[in-house]
């Protein structure tokens, strides 16, 4: 399987970054399957940094990675997943202690829907009922050495 890492600079060889931001699913290395999703992330990247050129690492990942680290998977935007999501971006992060999570990408759309849920303007199941219908791309988050010492890296793309 291929992903993709878009920042402002190449990236041969990833490394867990903690991040004063919150993210989806905490701190770590952040990669999607989608190539556009990845050149969003890059372009962004490269306008809030105002230094580097837009750029995608692009990697594999072997098929059974999911025997080889713990891995915890979100199919899509459910109630789980909504609640892991809104822990880590409160600043509240579960304890746990899994090497890669991977599930949708809360996009610019969905984040406005999580921050509307988050200021009590409707329930859990009106966010999910809103969520559930956007095709959301997917994000993997490699939280440990063990997960990243899975990817080989392959090229770099100036986007």
């Amino acid at each position: 399987m291929l992903l993709y890492h878009g920042s402002n600079i190449v990236v041969r060889e990833p490394k867990i970054l903690k991040s004063q931001r919150y993210l989806d699913f905490g701190a770590g290395f952040y990669m999607t399957s989608d190539f556009e999703q990845a050149r969003k992330w890059a372009v962004r990247t490269a306008a809030r940094r105002e230094e580097g050129v837009a750029t995608i690492s692009v990697f594999e990942l072997s098929d059974d990675y999911v025997d080889r680290v713990k891995v915890l998977a979100f199919a899509r935007p459910d109630r789980d997943w909504l609640r892991y999501i809104t822990a880590h971006r409160t600043g509240n992060p579960p304890v746990d202690d899994y090497d890669i999570v991977v599930g949708p990408v809360a996009n610019d759309q969905a984040i406005r829907t999580v921050n509307n849920y988050l200021k009590g303007y409707f329930p859990e199941d009106v966010a999910i009922k809103l969520l559930l219908p956007q095709k959301l791309k997917d994000q993997y988050l490699f939280r440990t050495e063990k997960a990243l010492s899975l990817l080989a890296f392959k090229e770099a793309r100036q986007v």
